[in-house]
């Protein structure tokens, strides 16, 4: 398996620095926060997407994938999200990105057939534009739909390669699915893992990996079993929880402690 961090855990920060932390800390890619506020993002132009890619691949770090922040689900305008979406994809061709994630974002006040099929209408319009550029649409396990299971109800109507999912490991534990339930659920779509630690249920703000309650030896166990060889993505929300550590502090330690679960669990 490949390690990754997510720049939601530096928070602003220059492509520059991130490349050269990625580099220093031993981490093979990049999820990068596409959002305004963040260095990288859809209103980019040609010329600055150009620099972004060259200043990854000069320092032999991948840019695994965009997290976006599409609501395939949620109610509203078709055409809005169809947009959004599209444009996150340009955006991933022209960096070298394999991956878009979204999250799912329906009404929990609206039945949930509702929603799954909303979602699975908009995602199946943009598959094939997404299989054009080479780059793959990742439902997360997140809000709405936090289980594995959930998002198979989505996914599996789309049918559809370049449609997958992204395991957020404390959605699907907050949703009480166990760790085998969500890699048979989403093995056959599974894009890749995002991984991170908390206190417990009630306190989500983020810890070094392996100081918390996720289970995150049985999720590396699981996939070791069932030889999956993807990505383990740290996605450490230091922009939602300012008074949480900062993380080029743990990068460190927290790949240290990625590398003993896959050589504890071989």
């Amino acid at each position: 398996m490949k390690f990754a961090f997510s720049t939601l855990g530096v928070p602003g920060l220059p492509v520059p620095n991130v490349v050269r932390l990625a580099a220093a800390h031993g981490y093979h890619g990049v999820e990068l926060r596409a959002h305004p506020e963040e260095p990288v993002h859809p209103g980019l132009g040609a010329t600055e997407r150009a620099e972004v890619a060259a200043e990854f691949e000069a320092g032999g770090v991948e840019i695994l994938g965009l997290a976006g922040y599409p609501r395939v689900a949620a109610p509203g305008d078709d055409a809005a999200v169809d947009r959004e979406i599209r444009e996150l994809l340009e955006l991933a061709g022209d960096l070298g990105a394999s991956f878009v994630r979204v999250f799912p974002g329906a009404d929990p006040r609206r039945p949930a057939p509702e929603g799954d099929a909303l979602a699975a209408r908009r995602l199946a319009a943009v598959a094939g534009h997404a299989a054009d550029l080479g780059v793959r649409i990742l439902l997360e396990t997140h809000d709405s739909h936090r289980t594995g299971a959930d998002v198979l109800r989505v996914l599996g109507p789309v049918g559809h390669r370049q449609i997958g999912a992204l395991w957020d490991v404390m959605h699907t534990w907050l949703g009480g699915e166990q760790p085998p339930e969500t890699f048979a659920a989403l093995s056959p779509y599974l894009g890749y893992v995002q991984v991170k630690d908390i206190a417990s249920a009630d306190d989500t703000t983020p810890l070094p990996l392996g100081a918390g309650a996720l289970p995150l030896a049985e999720c590396v166990e699981v996939l070791t079993r069932h030889g999956w060889d993807g990505w383990l993505c740290w996605e450490y929300e230091k922009r939602w929880y300012e008074a949480a550590a900062p993380l080029p502090d743990l990068l460190g330690p927290g790949r240290e402690h990625l590398s003993r679960l896959l050589t504890e669990s071989a």
